[in-house]
């Protein structure tokens, strides 16, 4: 006989064979297969963050927006260096999952962590969505680009992108080490062919061979006019609203701290290298893309496709087939990065969700392990919001940008913070340099946020603002109910253990003489009570006639049938005046059992209504008495009567 159900057997198919908790050291990642999963999302960033700059400037300033991307690329690397010693820091000292989150509630208390919580929360569930639909993007610029002129493939972003979310999902909940497997290499392509480009396209220019793009091509962004000034006629707001934007490039950075306990040991070490790595890396692409746009030319498309970077790559590789190949190249990896870009936020999520729970501002469900060692509700939980997201959005990743940065450089702030307050309490060497560049890393942060909030509120980042103190106050909420519980529960009386009463009656409820009524019957007399009553309420006083003279007549038991009157037909209010009048005397109490029958087809479930766990609910209150509810699998005996077999109580 087995007793694992259908539906588990289903999941060891799908998911494979389960595996325990001891084998959870082996899930750890090694330096380099982390830098391909937790820095996927980071790197690939770089696909489309200098294309969101140029998206602002060209529609103001046209083509001298290829000479402001430049500056601008320049102001989000230096603080993509800022958050590189910052988070260096923050890997160093807090080696266990969670990132700004646990700098922040080591250094500020729980409560402000949880603005740090929300952050993180909110923006894994954006780079989920915005990574995929960049994916999508870069496939349907392939189309467009080597598709011998394919149109009309745009209808295909919104389910090509669930698709890739739905097996994301799947990946992840067949363990850590295999999605690392499967999502480590990705990242490692995607920065061969863009070095590929990179090179190609600076040996077509020495040579005078690298040719612009066409800004007058039908789709293209409308070009501005160029003014006067050292902005050239784009004002203070529109150049920071291209930084806000282009602040998208340096999301996916806090990654490697959220995901820290996926590291091996020494996971500090280990994780600081990964990290400085990856910034190296993105520092590469980011003012590739941005440099080879100022030299090419290429423009934004209204649609988004072609996407720059795929034009940065047929105008580097040029025609022909050794052109096309590479180009083909070119997508296919940004695709695939930036799919398993979205992949990071399955490891960081539930991680960091875990903890989160753990400290009880989260559901503690949150917390446990699944079939494979995965946190699978926190994977669960991510796809289904970032999936609703999609939808809303139409999984265009111009509306997505808008809800993206403000959460990661808030918890860039909340890191930044808490290491500056950190070292203000310390006296280790370099403490003043530290602090100067945590205070600095955070302060920088925050204008992030506000420019970011205020240049793109009209265009979503209102929801974002919206959420967050709905957020924090839902976390509090959630942390204020265990706490009241637990204050509830943890008032231990002195001997509560031992027994108030000298009697021990047992009734067991009777709807029908079957196996449900014997199995609970028998489990009475295993309790050894003083006395066993079977009780049978007449609601339906035919009903009631027939089961007495059936009850007396059968040899299926020796205890007799009680029938309690009940003209008014308010079961629960009977049972519990007869429960109060056997236990009165206060020497005596009560254990009512309640066999339920249960089914485990839908209609079944529907013709069959159970009343156990209301009359459970009218008794609980009451002093001295109990309330057991006795399973009884019915579809299980109909399967044993149509396979001839005799059927058992137990």
């Amino acid at each position: 006989m087995t007793l694992d159900q259908p539906m588990y057997r289903v999941k060891r198919r799908l998911l494979g064979e389960p595996l325990t908790t001891e084998r959870v050291g082996e899930e750890k990642l090694g330096n380099r297969t982390a830098l391909g999963v937790l820095a996927s999302d980071c790197v690939s960033s770089s696909a489309y963050g200098s294309e969101e700059m140029l998206r602002v400037l060209v529609p103001v300033i046209g083509t001298a927006a290829f000479t402001m991307v430049m500056p601008v690329t320049g102001a989000i690397l230096l603080v993509l260096l800022l958050l590189t010693l910052c988070y260096s820091d923050v890997v160093t000292i807090y080696t266990r999952a969670g990132g700004s989150y646990v700098v922040a509630r080591e250094n500020f208390g729980p409560k402000v962590a949880q603005i740090a919580a929300v952050a993180l929360l909110v923006d894994y569930v954006v780079t989920v969505a915005v990574q995929v639909s960049a994916g999508t993007n870069a496939l349907i610029s392939l189309a467009h680009l080597a598709g011998n002129g394919w149109t009309g493939l745009d209808h295909l972003q919104l389910p090509v992108s669930v698709l890739v979310i739905v097996l994301l999902a799947y990946g992840n909940l067949r363990g850590v080490r295999e999605a690392g497997r499967i999502f480590a290499l990705p990242a490692y392509l995607f920065i061969a062919a863009m070095t590929l480009v990179f090179l190609v396209a600076a040996v077509r220019a020495l040579t005078g061979g690298l040719p612009h793009a066409d800004l007058r091509a039908p789709g293209v962004v409308p070009l501005g006019t160029p003014g006067d000034g050292w902005l050239q006629g784009a004002s203070l707001f529109i150049v920071l609203r291209a930084f806000a934007n282009g602040g998208s490039s340096l999301t996916g950075l806090e990654a490697i701290s959220n995901g820290i306990s996926a590291f091996r040991e020494p996971q500090g070490r280990n994780a600081r290298r990964t990290l400085i790595a990856m910034s190296c890396v993105l520092a590469f692409l980011v003012l590739g893309v941005s440099t080879l746009a100022h030299i090419t030319h290429a423009v934004p498309y209204t649609d988004g496709t072609p996407t720059v970077i795929a034009q940065e790559a047929r105008l580097a590789f040029g025609g022909g087939t050794p052109g096309t190949a590479g180009l083909v190249l070119v997508q296919l990896a940004t695709a695939l990065v930036l799919y398993t870009g979205a992949n990071t936020p399955f490891t960081g999520f539930p991680f960091l969700a875990g903890f989160v729970a753990q400290d009880r501002f989260l559901p503690r469900v949150l917390t446990r392990r699944g079939h494979r060692l995965a946190f699978s509700n926190g994977i669960v939980t991510l796809a289904a919001l970032s999936l609703v997201l999609l939808l809303v959005t139409g999984a265009t990743v111009d509306r997505l940008v808008a809800l993206y940065a403000i959460g990661v450089f808030t918890a860039f702030t909340m890191a930044g913070s808490g290491l500056t307050a950190y070292h203000l309490r310390g006296r280790e060497p370099l403490r003043r340099l530290k602090i100067t560049g945590n205070a600095l890393a955070a302060l920088v942060s925050a204008a992030v946020v506000l420019i970011f909030a205020v240049t793109k509120f009209t265009e979503g980042a209102w929801l974002v603002v919206v959420v967050f103190p709905l957020g924090v106050w839902v976390l509090i909420r959630i942390n204020r109910e265990y706490r009241r519980e637990a204050a509830a529960l943890d008032r231990l009386p002195t001997g509560a253990d031992r027994p108030r009463t000298r009697r021990h009656h047992v009734f067991v409820l009777v709807e029908a003489l079957d196996l449900a009524t014997l199995k609970a019957l028998r489990y009475a007399h295993e309790l050894r009570p003083d006395t066993v009553r079977a009780v049978h309420f007449a609601v339906d006083e035919a009903h009631a006639r027939r089961l007495a003279a059936r009850w007396a007549s059968t040899s299926a038991t020796s205890i007799e049938l009680e029938v309690v009157a009940c003209p008014d037909r308010r079961l629960r209010h009977a049972m519990g005046e007869l429960a109060l009048r056997t236990t009165r005397d206060d020497d005596t109490s009560l254990t009512v059992l309640v066999p339920r029958r249960m089914y485990s087809n839908a209609l079944g479930r529907l013709l069959h209504r159970g009343t156990g766990e209301k009359i459970a609910r009218t008794l609980e209150h009451l002093p001295h008495i109990a309330v057991t509810i006795l399973p009884f699998d019915v579809s299980h005996a109909m399967r044993t009567v149509e396979s001839h077999r005799a059927p058992d109580p137990d």
